[in-house]
């Protein structure tokens, strides 16, 4: 007889053996069993999706709308260290214990008809927090999709608002070979008559046409809304609004500015809805956070994380380590899963590294780090750079700042296993390592 689940951990390992897959992408199974849990938002409900850029939306959606009074919900995923990570409600991450009951009705829903229903560990999770968000009496509910949009289980939601970031090539065994195929499956969370916003300002043609078919209302950068600026500030038009004066967002890089104008698009078009004063925008993107997104720790030597798992992620992460300015010696700790184009993001960003700190992962999807060096060296031009390989994340980041000097800086990427395995035991764990006491006793 099986016992059944009690802790958000028993939870969890139940749901890793429930399905054959760990991706398989459908709604129709996922939705029978959130139509049998009656799951439906009262408050309005934003739908982020794209290749890079959703978690950093979701983040500034949050951050401005709590700012402005709302009671935010919002779920990304993965997580980096705590699966509670997964779901923030008004700003703090959900309670394991409010999750597990989650799980328990989940549970309980898929096995009500017979046989139950098969679920994957990311549709019965994503079935759980929808049914916190739902009960937790939210203003506002934000939800990133996990993998394209069409087929996601996120997409059974009906969004009052769609946000599309940018659309690059990843995930390309399951959402077709290319930007256009890729477009279309990421274009299946628009809505007939709905606000859909577009952060990219190259989008594929797919994305337009599905948009013109299904007759969405278009917010497009460049088109219907724009952005300008100089080093110190930058402003925001479109549609009857327009913001002037903005310090750039808190959150790092040059990416984030097309990130933060779509953010504007989507409030602007949800104006009647959630009207949000100039200030609110102001102070919501001068504090917002967001762990493992150029995220910078200042020390000796300086530490930046980044959750860059893609070819046109690490081309972002390249050109704003480039802009950072002069470093004696770049190390990196390097981690990432082998269905990703990893020869392509180590050759964008081989020309800033100087020493390499190859790692194993703790999953079975992750390249490891003898075959990572491996395909480092095919690449490698520069004949300088030295390199080693880690058991994982910690061991190697410890590598590394036991051989940096004072000035030099450390970069880990590669993946949110990368990430999440250095912030293991908290930020300031990081800061103590690598950032000298001169306080005085």
């Amino acid at each position: 007889m099986n016992i059944e689940p009690k802790t958000l951990d028993q939870w969890l390992a139940h749901c890793e053996q429930l399905h054959a897959k760990s991706i398989d992408l459908g709604l129709q199974r996922v939705k029978q069993v959130a139509d049998r849990m009656g799951l439906c938002f009262s408050c309005p409900v934003i739908t982020v999706a794209g290749t890079n850029g959703k978690g950093s939306t979701c983040a500034m959606l949050e951050s401005i709308l709590r700012e402005a009074g709302y009671r935010t919900g919002v779920y990304t995923s993965p997580h980096l260290v705590h699966f509670e990570e997964r779901l923030r409600l008004a700003g703090e991450p959900a309670a394991r214990v409010e999750l597990a009951a989650a799980f328990a009705r989940v549970e309980n829903a898929r096995r009500s008809g017979s046989p139950p229903v098969s679920l994957t560990y990311f549709e019965f999770s994503t079935l759980a927090i929808l049914d916190v968000m739902v009960r937790a009496k939210l203003d506002v509910a934000i939800l990133e999709v996990g993998l394209g949009g069409r087929l996601d289980a996120v997409n059974i939601i009906e969004p009052d608002c769609a946000v599309l970031t940018s659309i690059d090539l990843d995930h390309m065994d399951y959402l077709g070979p290319d930007r256009e195929s890729i477009g279309f499956e990421k274009a299946g969370i628009m809505r007939t008559g709905q606000p859909v916003v577009l952060s990219d300002p190259v989008p594929p043609q797919s994305v337009l046409d599905h948009a013109t078919e299904i007759d969405a209302d278009l917010w497009r950068i460049g088109v219907d809304f724009n952005v300008s600026g100089d080093k110190q500030q930058w402003g925001w038009a479109g549609r009857g609004r327009r913001y002037s004066g903005l310090a750039y967002p808190a959150l790092r890089g040059a990416n984030q500015l097309l990130n933060a104008a779509g953010v504007l698009a989507a409030l602007s078009a949800l104006r009647e809805r959630l009207p949000v004063t100039a200030q609110a925008v102001r102070s919501g993107l001068a504090q917002v956070e967001l762990p493992g997104r150029f995220q910078v720790l200042a020390g000796q030597p300086l530490l930046v994380l980044d959750v860059a798992h893609n070819p046109h992620a690490v081309a972002a992460l390249t050109a704003n380590l480039d802009a950072m300015g002069y470093y004696p010696v770049t190390h990196a700790v390097f981690g990432a899963m082998a269905d990703k184009d990893l020869a392509t993001m180590l050759h964008r960003i081989s020309p800033v590294i100087d020493r390499w700190y190859f790692t194993d992962l703790p999953s079975a999807r992750a390249e490891s780090a003898v075959n990572l060096q491996a395909l480092w060296k095919l690449q490698d031009k520069r004949g300088k750079a030295t390199a080693s390989t880690h058991p994982d994340p910690g061991h190697a980041l410890q590598a590394a700042i036991d051989a940096a000097d004072p000035a030099d800086r450390i970069v880990v990427f590669g993946s949110f296993y990368t990430v999440g395995g250095v912030l293991r035991n908290g930020v300031s764990s990081l800061r103590t390592r690598s950032v000298p006491d001169n306080s005085s006793s």
